[in-house]
């Protein structure tokens, strides 16, 4: 019994994310890992720098992450009221990938790692087109 419920979870699941998203594209992908790197170095940049953990500050990460995802999910809505095979969802997406890459690469200064010169070249780059 545990499995079919295990089973129909999954499936419901699986339809919000198809419902929110449409079908699951690569940029959508790389999106939400550089959210979970940015709130990883953020956390550890806020270690190093002494501040500790604060639930407020780290509540509102992910709340800002969860709203990103929501405008995604209108961006999309958008796209199929519109007809646009996905323009809008993915201006939506590559701006929030920009957004992110710049907030890793400061967390990565504020932890004193080093950057790649080719990545950090893009990333400057993307802050100037912001």
């Amino acid at each position: 019994m545990p499995l079919v419920w295990l089973s129909s979870f999954c499936g419901l699941v699986g339809s919000v994310i198809t419902f929110a998203f449409g079908s699951w594209v690569e940029s959508l992908t790389l999106l939400i890992v550089a959210m979970g790197v940015d709130y990883v170095t953020g956390v550890t940049a806020s270690i190093k720098e002494g501040r500790g953990l604060n639930s407020v500050f780290g509540s509102w990460g992910l709340a800002r992450k969860g709203l990103t995802l929501l405008v995604i999910l209108l961006a999309h809505r958008i796209d199929i009221l519109l007809e646009l095979n996905n323009v809008t969802m993915g201006a939506a997406i590559y701006f929030y990938i920009a957004n992110e890459l710049i907030s890793i690469t400061e967390n990565y200064g504020r932890i004193g790692l080093p950057m790649p010169d080719q990545l950090r070249k893009i990333i400057e780059v993307l802050k100037e087109k912001k």
